[in-house]
């Protein structure tokens, strides 16, 4: 085999030829000699040797084959520390011969062949280049400045290209300076070379700036010098392909644009000084190039009378489609307007952008054809934001109000009301298409509704919004449903968003019209749209609606629910949870007819966590509708308790939704319903979390035993006959959840479990407390998931409470209590504690320069100094002290005493504290104080992580605020020099937080 070059290269050919025998044996012969053949020496060189051979009559599919196994070859035994690695490897002559008939390849003229080619050069190199190949930058060069020999400059710049993806902080440098000039004699000389090429030395541009701007985090002088030279060159080179105006059907023109437009990003993200000196000269062509695609766009996508090369790509995988490049082109102005150096440049043509960037999110004509085939696609094409110009567009006019604030929203509203204007006049004047500018200009407005309904209420603007859409929608719904469905469907989803500027009389008239879509033979998307429009404004209505409305939407409703797809369903479902919601006085007649559906649809789907939930979601509606609950339980129970009782015979999933539709039940419900529950479905979920071994059920089954215990409390232990037997049933249940050799997924939930159990059942749980820290100790030592052990330190922290006003009794009892590796469990709890403070973790050590890499970090981690325990806990405290004053700043910058002590005397400023024995300075008044509580508890109303404890909980008792403002002051004037050395562990920024309460 040491001479396969020489004396087996037929046989090679051989072999190769015969993988694409028709005769399945004789191409299972060829392979596996191929594969014993592969592990010999010179099999490599051989291979290349071939795939080097240009006079062989070898197909393309051989050739491929040969190419593959070179790329296999390549990967399994050129480096023995490569992942994927198998002997033998290679030899150092082996490797030489091959690098050498690789580079002579790629001038190869067959494409195909040249990114093959290309791709093993760029395998060998990167574990090769550049010590073990030191010539093959010198020979790449060699061959890009060839003009006579287009084809190894494609080569040279394929391989480039692959090259320059995975070009680090060393190499990068070094190369720009030689490279560069190169490849813009390349893309400036269009009389030598075609826009592929010219496109592919822009890409090699852009992936070296890319990697400079990741440099310039910390290289910023070095890298800001290395380009100084070449920003202008380049930028006047941008502007030359940028200034003619886009061509229709040349995929390569839209192609060379994309690439200059992500070039241009680089400069302008990277090297915003460098690029803003020289950004005039291509704003006017990159302008010609925004307006001038919006023409191409129309006749090709939106109209579909041009090619728009969708779904096509060129030979090394890019898309060459002109959504693409357009979808770039915006990418790109969002990164101007996004940089306060270059959105200024716009000046008065924000309102142009907006009105140009809005006939870009005209629906396409593809978009139509596959929205009224299937509206599956339309409905997940709206929730998903998929990659498109619509969603592009709709990001920009976004990154316009956030940039430009006022003036972006006056731009925005102004462009639409001329658009709304055009397109009525297009539709005077007879045009079928006026509705797409119509429904792209909604689609605008809707995408960006919270910031323009803002500037409605806060002051006026040139166009008033409300009277503007009423004006829209009054004249479209005078239009037939049926010829513009994708209009009345804009309609729909878009009056919900901008109700509190319209008329209630419109309101209710598209209310109730988009009830009698849904139960009236309209197209999809119309249903669609009117669902849209309910789930949002059922919510929010405060009229109420009359029952032959309500009694209509839900039959036309569980129709539609029959005839939903996956992909509608959740759209159906939530519509109709909002009708359960709306028509309350109507919940309890239609109950017997909406829950065996629901109930179906759930059983049906209840291995789909997104249907399942919703459909949850509808149930608990009714639930919550008044009489339903009993009604409702009755209707489950009977259905439940087999399931739970013969676990083994149901289907997946079911006896883990079945306990998850239980704990929906017991939330808020009744005591009756509470004991109802109970009584069928105790015994099954305790058994549930002691013998199943799905980690699904066991978790479901946690949180259905906490619930009943929130819910039945002390009555719970009498409802069994034997309230010992309960009770012994409950800490067998946590004794299991804490076994140390239980899988940690399986114990997920047992941290609200046991808050359960000492809440409500703390006079028997007292007796347990020694037994139950041990085994809260032991879990925490053997578990694998950071979330689990994070919630039984919250139990420790219930504990210390509870056991208030002799907490140094609980903390004696840790201490007694030993812990594996630790001096006792006191140690180990506070360890674990401070480990979940991750934001203070003392004062990190520098230990390494540069960009830090993933090799380096595994080499040089982040070391952090120790902190003591009483300064980690100190700085914790001020940290959330210092969040609510940041807060305060936030809400109330100008009622906020915060604010006068902050624009004080700057000395104070300086020096706010370095020691808190500083004298006292502007004092915050009570009015401070009120307003620190009200930061801090004004999300009381949003509802806490975990309902079963919102009402039981006494820690929802304290004002954080206050507690926290009396405890530095009692610290301070308690021990005061124990309290100031602790206090120069702080940040200035938490010192001054302290400052601010101590020295009232």
């Amino acid at each position: 085999m040491e001479n396969m070059i020489d004396q087996d290269q037929q046989w090679l050919i051989n072999s190769l030829n015969a993988t694409l025998d028709t005769n399945q044996q004789a191409r299972s012969f060829a392979e596996a000699s191929l594969n014993q053949a592969s592990v010999q020496p010179g099999f490599g060189s051989a291979l290349s040797k071939i795939a080097a051979n240009r006079n062989l009559p070898l197909g393309s599919r051989q050739i491929s084959f040969c190419h593959f196994l070179l790329k296999q070859f390549i990967k399994k035994h050129w480096q023995e520390d490569d992942d994927g690695f198998e002997h033998p490897v290679v030899s150092n002559e082996e490797k030489a011969i091959v690098r050498g008939l690789l580079l002579l390849s790629l001038d190869d003229p067959h494409r195909k062949i040249c990114t093959a080619i290309s791709m093993a050069v760029a395998s060998v190199a990167s574990h090769d280049w550049p010590d073990e190949w030191p010539e093959l930058l010198p020979f790449l060069m060699k061959l890009i400045n060839d003009q006579s020999n287009t084809n190894a400059v494609n080569g040279a710049l394929r391989c480039l290209a692959l090259l320059s993806a995975d070009l680090d902080d060393k190499l990068v440098p070094k190369i720009i300076p030689v490279l560069f000039p190169c490849l813009h004699t390349i893309v400036s000389s269009p009389q030598i070379y075609d826009k592929p090429l010219r496109t592919k030395a822009l890409s090699i541009v852009y992936s070296c700036t890319s990697m400079l701007g990741v440099m310039s985090g910390v290289y910023k002088t070095e890298t800001s010098a290395l380009m100084l030279p070449l920003v202008k060159s380049w930028m006047i080179e941008f502007s030359s392909i940028l200034k003619n105006p886009v061509q229709s059907e040349d995929p390569d023109d839209w192609s060379i644009r994309m690439e200059t437009l992500k070039c241009l990003g680089q400069f302008v993200q990277n090297f915003p000084s460098l690029a803003e000196s020289q950004f005039m000269e291509v704003l006017v062509p990159l302008w010609q190039t925004f307006v001038s695609s919006l023409v191409v766009y129309e006749r090709s996508s939106i109209e579909g009378l041009e090619d728009s090369y969708e779904g096509r790509y060129d030979s090394d995988g890019s898309e060459t489609s002109l959504e693409s490049f357009i979808i770039q082109l915006f990418e790109f102005l969002l990164t101007i307007v996004g940089h306060k150096k270059f959105v200024k440049a716009f000046g008065n043509s924000i309102q142009d952008l907006v009105y140009y960037s809005i006939a870009f999110m005209q629906t396409t004509e593809q978009q139509v054809h596959a929205w009224s085939m299937d509206a599956n696609q339309y409905v997940a094409d709206e929730d998903e934001n998929t990659y498109s110009c619509r969603v592009s567009g709709s990001l920009l006019l976004e990154e316009i109000v956030i940039s430009c604030g006022i003036e972006g929203v006056y731009a925005i509203l102004n462009a639409a009301k001329q658009r709304f204007d055009e397109s009525q006049q297009q539709r005077l004047k007879g045009s079928a298409d006026w509705w797409r500018m119509r429904e792209a200009t909604l689609f605008a407005v809707s995408f960006v509704s919270e910031q323009l309904l803002e500037v409605e209420v806060s002051g006026p603007s040139g166009v008033n919004l409300g009277n503007l859409l009423e004006q829209t929608f009054t004249e479209d719904m005078a239009s037939g449903v049926h010829e513009f469905p994708f209009l009345y469907a804009r309609m729909f989803s878009s009056i919900a968003k901008f109700s509190s500027v319209i008329n209630n009389a419109v309101i209710d008239h598209f209310l109730y019209a988009a009830i009698q879509a849904i139960g009236m033979d309209v197209p999809a998307p119309v249903k669609v749209g009117a669902c849209r429009s309910l789930s949002q404004l059922l919510p929010d209505t405060n009229r109420g609606i009359p029952q032959p409305h309500i009694l209509a939407l839900f039959s036309s409703l569980t129709e539609l629910l029959k005839q939903a797809s996956d992909e509608t369903m959740h759209l159906v479902l939530e519509t109709l949870q909002a009708a359960v919601r709306a028509g309350h006085e109507s919940a309890l007649s239609i109950e017997p007819v909406i829950s065996p559906i629901i109930l179906n649809m759930w059983a049906l789907h209840v291995s789909d966590p997104f249907i399942s939930i919703d459909a949850l979601d509808v149930l608990e509606a009714i639930k919550n509708a008044p009489g339903c609950v009993h009604p409702l339980v009755l209707r489950v129970l009977p259905y439940v308790g087999p399931i739970l009782n013969k676990p083994q015979q149901q289907p997946d999933g079911l006896v883990a939704g079945s306990l998850d539709l239980l704990t929906m039940l017991l939330k808020n419900a009744p005591t009756d319903v509470v004991k109802a529950i109970y009584e069928v479905c105790f015994d099954p979920v305790v058994r549930t979390v002691l013998q199943s071994d799905d980690h699904g059920e066991m978790q479901n089954a946690t949180q259905c035993l906490a619930a009943l215990v929130s819910g039945g409390q002390q009555q719970l232990l009498t409802w069994g006959g034997d309230p010992g037997f309960t009770m012994r049933c409950l800490l067998d249940v946590a004794s299991r959840l804490l076994d140390p050799d239980l899988d940690s997924s399986g114990s997920l939930f047992v941290g609200n479990y046991i808050l359960q159990l000492i809440l409500h059942l703390s006079s028997q749980m007292a007796q347990h407390i020694r037994d139950l820290v041990a085994a809260l100790v032991r879990r925490m030592q053997s578990c694998q998931i950071a979330g689990l052990r994070s919630s039984l330190l919250l139990i420790f922290a219930r504990l210390v409470h509870m056991s208030a006003p002799h907490v140094d009794q609980f903390i004696n009892l840790l201490i007694t209590i030993p812990a594996e590796g630790h001096t006792n469990s006191l140690h180990y709890v506070m360890s674990e504690w401070t480990k979940q403070q991750g934001e203070i973790q003392g004062h990190l050590i520098k230990s390494s320069v540069g960009i830090t890499t993933r090799s380096k970090s595994k080499v040089s981690p982040d070391q952090w100094t120790l902190m003591p325990l009483p300064a980690k806990i100190l700085g914790v405290l001020a940290d959330v002290l210092l969040e609510i004053q940041e807060q305060i700043g936030e809400e109330d910058d100008q009622e906020s005493d915060w604010e006068e002590v902050e624009a004080g005397d700057a000395e104070i400023e300086q020096d706010l504290l370095y020691s808190t024995g500083t004298t006292s300075y502007t004092r915050p008044s009570n009015g401070y104080l009120d307003a620190m509580a009200k930061a801090f508890n004004e999300d009381d109303d949003d509802g806490c992580d975990d309902e079963l404890l919102c009402a039981a909980d006494p820690l929802n008792e304290i004002n954080l605020g206050n507690y926290l403002t009396n405890f530095f002051r009692e610290f301070s004037q308690g021990d005061k020099p124990l309290f100031d050395h602790l206090c120069q562990s702080l940040t200035q920024a938490q010192k001054k937080a302290v400052q601010m309460v101590v020295s009232r």
